[in-house]
């Protein structure tokens, strides 16, 4: 997660097959006031681990107190009564064992979507990133890049999202169709899951691809009735949702290919249902010049574009303009934004996938030194509104 820079690059020489967007968009999403800070690395952290570093994610527990993910390889949580009123949980929900072996799918893990029903019983999909650089023996190619392998895997919460328990073996959701050792070079596998989002029976979720032969890169759309069982989920591959990525540890994983959406050249920050209409409104984030679904996006900022159906989608609009974790550090000046994701505190239910006619940007700033982005990092939250044809 703290490597997309790189990342970023590589999927805009990647970018898939463009499809012609709707006109004119459904959807205006407008930053309203001035941003509030929501959590410091530097104020609030309980280490240096504590960073802004994956979108936001809400869940509301059993008790009623809401559970806020998003942080880093340690996975402890914000809590409290509102979204006013959040405090650091010292506690890890789920550590990062930085396991050497690949078959274990244990070395980096972040929770970057969560779904409960009752508020105690909590499923959450995880992107989990191999570093085979980090092992000796496991990599060929000297950076971190070329060696970098990821997948989504499935992990249960009992106690409201407190603790996670890592199955054993790993429960995958969605992984490339070989293992770390094959095409090394760049990254590669599935990554950065969007929030989980409802619609009847049915739950849905964003996953990134950096793609490989037979597969495009960019965002494929994936779908399940039960979303704690990782056998069950189906990505979409043009016509309906067919495609199961199979764990290449433990099973043949044959030559599987999603559709990607576009117009999305990287991960979906969020998806969110506008409770008024029906329309879905995607937040995400872009570097200038980047190509996605035949879109060039003009400067780079986070961009918002809205659908019918998850599938179709139209023709992006800036929401804010700001050098990205997508952009190069060295030229970006002092603070990059990175993470978006839209968050109604007042949606229904226990998670959050749904917004009105108002609701707030959340996001990080990184602090930039020299060329490096720092672990000095500031969560915000921008009011906006949201006007969506009828």
């Amino acid at each position: 997660m703290r490597r997309l820079i790189a990342v970023a690059a590589s999927l805009a020489m990647l970018a898939g097959p463009a499809n012609a967007a709707p006109e004119p968009p459904l959807a205006a999403v407008t930053p309203l006031g001035m941003p509030a800070r929501v959590f410091s690395t530097k104020r609030d952290a309980c280490d240096e681990n504590d960073q802004p570093d994956a979108p936001v994610r809400v869940l509301r527990a059993a008790d009623g107190s809401l559970v806020m993910y998003g942080l880093h390889t340690q996975n402890r949580t914000l809590r409290g009564p509102d979204l006013d009123h959040l405090k650091i949980d010292c506690r890890s929900s789920l550590p990062s064992h930085y396991d050497e072996d690949p078959a274990h799918d244990d070395d980096a893990s972040w929770i970057t979507a969560t779904w409960s029903e009752d508020g105690r019983h909590v499923d959450a999909l995880v992107h989990h990133e191999y570093h085979a650089s980090e092992h000796p023996g496991r990599c060929s190619w000297p950076n971190y890049l070329a060696c970098w392998y990821n997948t989504v895997v499935s992990v249960t919460s009992q106690d409201g999202g407190q603790s996670f328990v890592r199955p054993d073996p790993p429960r995958v959701v969605t992984a490339a169709p070989f293992r770390q050792d094959v095409g090394q070079g760049r990254h590669r596998g599935f990554f950065n899951p969007s929030n989980i989002a409802a619609d009847g029976r049915w739950r849905y979720v964003m996953i990134a691809t950096t793609g490989w032969e037979g597969q495009a890169s960019g965002a494929c759309l994936f779908r399940t009735a039960t979303p704690g069982d990782p056998r069950s989920w189906r990505a979409f591959d043009g016509t309906t949702f067919t495609v199961r990525f199979a764990d290449p540890y433990r099973e043949a994983p044959g030559h599987p290919a999603c559709k990607v959406v576009d117009p999305f050249p990287a991960p979906v920050g969020s998806i969110t249902r506008h409770r008024p209409t029906g329309t879905w409104i995607a937040v995400f984030q872009a570097s200038k010049g980047t190509s996605g679904g035949g879109n060039l996006f003009p400067q780079a900022g986070f961009y918002t574009t809205s659908s019918r159906d998850l599938l179709h989608w139209d023709a992006p609009r800036l929401l804010m303009a700001g050098a990205t974790l997508y952009d190069d550090p060295c030229v970006s000046g002092a603070r990059l934004i990175a993470y978006p994701s839209l968050i109604d505190r007042d949606a229904p239910g226990r998670n959050f996938d749904t917004v009105g006619d108002s609701a707030d940007l959340y996001y990080a700033t990184l602090r930039v030194e020299g060329c490096t982005v720092t672990a000095d990092r500031v969560l915000l939250r921008q009011r906006v509104g949201i006007k969506v044809l009828p």
